[in-house]
């Protein structure tokens, strides 16, 4: 989670509220924090629960945004914060994709979930990733297979704020001890691998607020 004022870490976010729930998810949160890879702890809802200082590092420079900060629903991020290409390299296929994938997995596994709806609610409300989901995705699956849907195990590129590390592949892997598992939590990690990519990193444009753009496996209304 985001450090406060003077640098003090705020505790993990509510849970089911007991004295040992709560201890082991503040220990966790120390352990997580000697991690030097990204890692966050999310619930169903892609609510960021915790999340380690290489997390706040390779998202320090995403602007403010109302309703889709990186540690506060990391699956709004990556489909509504328009920073979110500059840091999740090739961002459609990569996490966009994915992220839906991840989220219709689990309206089907829990269809009456209030926080899952509001998130389908807010996908239908903007024309891009509604296509994405009604359209993009089905054709994406057929095309990569399920397997490959799945975020656990997958090598994605970051390009990180740092420039002595730009485009960087990383796997991420999910390890939820069975605690986590016990609270709906899942942890996800993003292991830098060695790079194989050129130094310099591509970075598309911003997006404008406001502004129309199109995923391509979702035809424009143009073609």
């Amino acid at each position: 989670m985001a450090h406060q004022a003077g640098g003090q870490r705020p505790a993990p976010r509510p849970v089911p509220e007991t004295c040992e729930n709560q201890a082991y998810l503040q220990d966790y949160a120390l352990l997580m924090d000697h991690l030097s890879c990204p890692s966050l702890v999310v619930d169903r809802h892609w609510d960021v629960v915790m999340a380690n200082s290489a997390f706040e590092s390779l998202f320090r420079g995403v602007r403010p945004h109302p309703t889709a900060m990186p540690e506060d629903n990391f699956l709004r991020f990556v489909l509504f914060h328009p920073d979110a290409g500059e840091v999740l390299g090739e961002h459609e296929a990569g996490w966009c994709l994915p992220m839906l994938a991840e989220l219709r997995s689990a309206l089907e596994a829990h269809g009456h979930d209030h926080e899952l709806q509001t998130l389908r609610r807010e996908i239908a409300q903007d024309p891009i990733m509604e296509a994405a989901y009604r359209q993009g995705l089905p054709h994406w699956i057929r095309a990569v297979g399920e397997a490959a849907t799945r975020l656990d195990g997958a090598v994605r590129l970051l390009h990180h704020p740092d420039p002595r590390r730009g485009p960087t592949e990383c796997r991420v892997i999910e390890e939820s001890p069975q605690p986590l598992r016990d609270l709906g939590l899942r942890r996800l990690s993003l292991v830098p691998r060695e790079p194989r990519r050129p130094a310099a990193p591509v970075r598309r444009p911003r997006r404008q607020k406001g502004a129309a753009t199109h995923l391509t496996v979702v035809p424009s209304p143009e073609s």
